[in-house]
């Protein structure tokens, strides 16, 4: 990365660097250095999933806490064989898009024998259902994030509405559009299979009681599957030495444990703190929430530090009614306006003069298009002196903001020792920008006290504290914020992110494919050997900072191309309107160009190799260059579209006009071999 970027501060007047230059390349050296504190040739190896974790202590902790056991126990099982056309995995924001989209559309219809969600949670709202730590809010305006507000008629209370509300806004989806019996709680998938004579999949699913009560294992057979497990669905801490041994209360703070903290995710007083020395292990966009909230009550709070975030300034308000109904929500289609106009600020496309509807320290940031791509910017040509010209470009249009993001900190934290160390000294878009005002603000309190281990974590644990430099911190509670494995593991495979095993025609494993030719989809959205199977959109598709426009977007393409396969399959088989299903499929050829698409544009994400390692970039290992061709090709294969998701929208559009599924092959059910 610093021989990258140098080479791009070579073109200033009369052969010299310009001041620009000279301060981009010396933040790119700064940048390096600190990245380099913090690479571990073990990777993702360094974290373990709690329910795979060697400790029974810590496996429980991936139990769901929020579930009613007795409540889901008495409600009519699902029948162990039972068919559906549509099966969804995920009862999230993404599932319930899915759900509402299929509904919509009339290839749902009313009643419970048509559509299933399944989902390990307890009730519906995916990571707005586990996540119930104090201060938990969405890091993105609420008018954006929340799903489908315009066909619910829902107004949030704030700009920056709290997990509680995001949760009841689950709970009303699945109420309006009546799938609150159409549900399959505290249940894990592990395994799904096409069987080519039924044209079917089979689910094979554990389906978990409660304590006390043996789990129940039944297969489910649906027509179509739809996975939408989301990005956030599996916690992990570190592997550090002792952990295990710590006598005193540790939870993750995606389980909260209002029993040892006191206070209910509506209710955060945290009673339970005072008089404890409590610890924090992670400084992300979770504990940016949680540590106003712990060092309100703990009579001693320690911030344990191994990578400090970019905290920008979050600006909460209520919403204003009379706000809302003239200049939010004032026409049809005004949400996906909105959430165009939002994305157009973080992929550097805002237009000179165009409103900025959202306004906020997101829109400040046009340098995190580095992850998201955009529509601005031509393909980067693979060559060192356009790698390097790129790169160059996007640091000057960090540098601002990120120098603004230092300065921040010196304004607001007293003690300079502390402030130092609390600066960020990474490109914003290495990790997801975080929003407070009051994070930063709370290391004046004398109760709080920054841990930081120079990017080398926490050393070990005892039975009493946490040890960092060969020092012991004495700790009585101790809070894992320690985030969630990386949805691109096993190179962004839906199967391997989601933890089951895929088999489609033939039995061909979904991981198989990917570990050895690389992702290969259309549209990111479906796979050759796996008939009617759907994704949310990851791998090969547009991404955006605020996730449900990703979701919507891909749920609006999938429902069109099932909606065209039907009526397709209808038509050859002569049944008019009614009856019939259809097996579609993405074919080799399809998949192969669009594959290509991708890979001529991956030289747009050169710029994460400055990053420091975290969840973007794998841990470090998205950053190691495999010297095997075929490798790197298949590397290149998984990243997503370049040029910002308002393009790839415009090419979804594009390819939905010509109305004919060019790509797929369609057979009426009953007829396909």
């Amino acid at each position: 990365m610093a021989a990258s970027t140098e080479s791009a501060t070579q073109n200033g007047p009369n052969g010299a660097p310009s001041a620009e230059d000279l301060k981009v390349f010396e933040l790119s050296q700064k940048y390096t250095a600190e990245a380099a504190k913090r690479f571990r040739p073990e990777g993702l190896g360094q974290f373990v999933r709690l329910r795979e974790s060697s400790s029974e202590r810590f496996r429980a902790l991936a139990e769901d806490p929020w579930a009613d056991h007795a409540a889901l126990n008495a409600a009519p099982p699902v029948p162990d064989g039972a068919e559906r056309k549509f099966l969804i995995l995920g009862a999230g924001y993404g599932g319930l898009l899915f759900a509402a989209r299929l509904i919509d559309a009339g290839l749902a219809v009313a009643g419970p024998d048509d559509l299933l969600l399944v989902d390990a949670a307890g009730g519906f709202g995916g990571t707005w259902w586990w996540n119930r730590y104090p201060g938990l809010r969405c890091d993105v305006e609420s008018y954006v994030y929340m799903p489908l507000l315009e066909e619910t008629g829902y107004v949030p209370k704030n700009k920056y509405v709290s997990g509680n509300e995001l949760r009841e806004h689950a709970c009303r989806i699945a109420a309006q559009w009546k799938l609150e019996d159409r549900a399959l709680f505290r249940s894990t998938v592990k395994a799904m299979r096409w069987d080519d004579a039924a044209q079917r999949w089979t689910a094979e699913i554990t389906e978990g009681r409660g304590p006390g009560n043996p789990s129940r294992e039944l297969k489910v057979h649906a027509r179509y599957v739809l996975t939408a497990s989301g990005i956030l669905t599996n916690p992990q801490i570190p592997k550090i030495p002792g952990l295990d041994s710590f006598a005193g209360p540790v939870f993750h703070t995606a389980r909260w444990d209002y029993k040892v903290t006191g206070g209910t995710p509506e209710d955060g007083t945290l009673t339970g703190l005072e008089g404890k020395r409590v610890g924090i292990i992670g400084t992300g966009a979770t504990a940016i929430q949680v540590v106003p909230r712990l060092a309100e009550y703990a009579k001693e709070l320690y911030v344990f530090q191994r990578t400090p975030s970019a905290v920008s300034w979050r600006g909460q308000r209520p919403t204003d009614p009379e706000e809302w109904k003239t200049k939010i929500a004032t026409k049809k289609g005004w949400q996906r306006e909105r959430m165009l106009n939002f994305d157009s600020y973080v992929t550097d496309a805002a237009e000179e003069g165009q409103e900025n509807l959202v306004a906020d320290g997101w829109t400040e940031m046009p340098a995190y298009s580095a992850v998201l791509g955009s529509p601005r910017h031509p393909i980067v040509e693979p060559t060192p002196e356009k790698i390097a010209e790129h790169v160059g470009r996007l640091y000057k249009l960090d540098v601002a903001h990120s120098e603004a993001m230092r300065a921040r900190v010196e304004n607001i934290v007293k003690d300079a020792e502390t402030a130092a160390k609390l600066k960020a000294w990474y490109p914003t878009w290495c990790k997801r920008p975080t929003f407070s005002d009051e994070y930063l603000q709370a290391f004046n309190q004398p109760n709080v006290h920054l841990v930081d281990t120079d990017g080398k974590g926490v050393e070990s644990a005892t039975q009493s504290g946490l040890v960092v430099a060969g020092k012991e911190y004495p700790l009585d509670i101790l809070v894992l914020s320690t985030g969630y494995v990386t949805p691109s593991i096993g190179g962004g495979s839906p199967a391997a992110r989601t933890g089951i095993e895929v088999y489609g025609r033939g039995g061909k494993s979904l991981d198989d494919k990917w570990q050895q030719h690389g992702a290969a989809t259309l549209h990111g959205v479906c796979s050759n050997g796996f008939p009617n199977l759907f994704f949310a959109p990851l791998s090969q598709a547009g991404q955006a900072a605020n996730n449900v426009f990703t979701l919507d977007v891909g749920a609006e393409h999938v429902v069109h191309i099932i909606e065209k396969a039907e009526a397709r399959a209808r038509a050859e088989a002569g049944l008019g309107g009614g009856g019939g299903g259809a097996v579609v499929e993405v074919t080799s050829a399809a998949e192969e160009a669009w594959s290509l698409e991708i890979m001529k544009r991956a030289a747009w994400f050169t710029s994460v190799m400055g990053c420091t390692p975290g969840y973007i970039t794998s841990e470090g290992e998205a950053l190691r260059q495999p010297q095997d061709q075929a490798e790197r090709a298949k590397k290149a294969r998984a990243g997503p579209w370049t040029q910002g998701m308002a393009s790839f929208l415009k090419v979804l559009q594009e390819y939905r006009a010509d109305g004919s599924l060019q790509g797929f092959e369609v057979v009426p059910a009953g007829l396909a071999n």
